[in-house]
């Protein structure tokens, strides 16, 4: 219950726990598929509840395709 409370406050933040902390809460890997244009440091999988930098720049008409990571 604690490691969801987290997560939720986290993702509040447009982060994971994952990026705060720098460990994985499942056995699954992911890796990021989406990074932000001007600090490609800060990423997201394509999975679960959108980052707000990610949600923020979707809405200013940026296009999916040119977050991707090549």
């Amino acid at each position: 219950m604690a490691v969801k409370a987290a997560q939720k406050a986290a993702a509040e933040f447009g982060f994971s726990l994952e990026d705060l902390t720098g460990k994985t809460t499942s056995n699954k890997a992911s890796s990021a598929k989406f990074a932000h244009p001007e600090n490609p440091e800060t990423t997201w999988t394509g999975r679960g509840r959108q980052p707000a930098w990610y949600k923020e720049l979707i809405e200013a008409g940026t296009d999916p395709n040119t977050l991707l990571i090549k």
